[in-house]
């Protein structure tokens, strides 16, 4: 579902500013949520009073900044090469549990950097790079970096609170910091045209890449922790190489394949192989 959003993202770059993607994106992503959250969410308001700090920063890099990078980055880096970079996160996401007190082996840091030479020459403009480097490539590593960011927090995030009521708060949070971006989006640049090729997108990343796939991963995250759940990341460069490949027709070269090759041989390292 995820590795889907990446392609919607480069299908519109085109047609729908990178802000007004993301902020109806979440506008969808609410309407789904809201019947089976809302409720709950009033009854547990004094806990999220409690916990608003967090809530808040969660909010800001897994929904406001995060979906908003990727769209900047789909403007001009193709979607295999987004969802490359995205599976060099689960890296991240070690370096973040090592920050809290876990222990890192000599096969998690090689690993890691295994996986960063292949970020390295996918977005490096060498005689190994895949494509000529954008700024897009930028882009998605700081959006990969927030959402690392975001699952550390989740991590952390209070226990009392359910997994829908943390969703339904956390878009609601990241929608309203969206709004004022997305109004100055509107006027600066215009509103884009409803259209299926535009409404179609915005519908499958409000609903699947959002609602359900953002409540997966955090119930994920609660039952084994980000850097075993950000073992998913393994097949999302190949199921983006395919589905761009399928829809948008982005065919994948020999030296992404190397790149490819050596992030997941990276990730699966130093995430998937205990420390030592």
């Amino acid at each position: 579902m995820w590795s889907g959003s990446f392609v919607a993202s480069r299908a519109l770059h085109d047609s729908v500013p990178p802000v007004q993607q993301a902020f109806w994106r979440w506008v969808v992503a609410l309407a789904v949520v809201a019947p089976f959250a809302a409720r709950e969410t009033w009854r547990q308001r004094a806990l999220i009073r409690g916990h608003l700090g967090h809530l808040l920063l969660a909010a800001l890099l897994g929904v406001t900044v995060y979906n908003t990078l990727v769209n900047q980055a789909g403007v001009s880096t193709s979607a295999g090469t987004m969802g490359m970079i995205m599976a060099a996160s689960p890296v991240l996401m070690a370096v973040y549990e090592r920050l809290g007190g876990a222990r890192l082996g000599a096969r998690r840091v090689t690993g890691m950097l295994i996986a960063c030479a292949g970020v390295l020459l996918l977005v490096g403009g060498g005689p190994a790079a895949s494509t000529d480097f954008t700024a897009g490539d930028l882009w998605m590593i700081a959006a990969a970096t927030c959402f690392a960011s975001y699952s550390a927090l989740v991590r952390r995030g209070p226990a009392e609170l359910t997994g829908p009521v943390f969703l339904f708060t956390t878009f609601t949070l990241g929608t309203a910091m969206l709004l004022p971006v997305f109004v100055l989006s509107v006027t600066v640049q215009g509103a884009f045209t409803p259209a299926p090729a535009t409404v179609g997108p915005l519908l499958y990343v409000g609903i699947a890449s959002s609602a359900v796939a953002f409540f997966t991963w955090n119930k994920a995250i609660s039952l084994i922790g980000a850097a075993r759940a950000g073992t998913v990341y393994y097949l999302q460069p190949v199921c983006v190489a395919v589905l761009s490949y399928a829809l948008l027709g982005e065919r994948t070269t020999a030296a992404q394949l190397l790149c490819m090759a050596l992030i997941l041989g990276g990730v699966v390292l130093g995430t998937a192989s205990r420390a030592r």
